[in-house]
């Protein structure tokens, strides 16, 4: 089994797939004003934006995109005008990690795990 994608409620379609596309990912299915589909520019997941007019976000959802050159990543969105709650940081569950909200105030990770992202120290044995 693989994980194909996500979808969240978004207020206003154009404003979140241009936040999205300044992240990276590329529109593949543009239903505006009801819906559009992006691809990762790594791999193949997908990540979709469903519109709403009553949305109201009362429960964000948290977005984890994890990034080979994160510091990089992080300075080119910087440049592009994005504004981030705080800088890539080391957390203690050993990942790297910068936040951000996007325009639904849907919570955004930029984080780099590599080994640690599957195999941390504290993994369940034989999982």
């Amino acid at each position: 089994m693989r994980l194909n994608q996500i979808t969240v409620l978004s207020k206003d379609l154009n404003v979140s797939i241009q936040f999205y596309q300044k992240l990276g990912l590329k529109l593949i299915v543009d239903s505006i004003p009801h819906y559009a589909r992006l691809v990762c520019p790594d791999g193949d997941s997908t990540f979709s934006l469903h519109h709403s007019e009553q949305f109201q976000n009362t429960a964000p959802v948290w977005i984890y995109f994890e990034c080979d050159n994160l510091d990089e990543e992080y300075q080119r969105l910087k440049k592009e005008g994005l504004d981030f709650e705080h800088e890539p940081i080391d957390q203690n569950w050993l990942w790297r990690e910068a936040r951000l909200k996007d325009p639904d105030e849907h919570q955004i990770i930029l984080y780099k795990a590599g080994e640690n992202r599957i195999n941390p120290p504290w993994k369940i044995k034989n999982s």
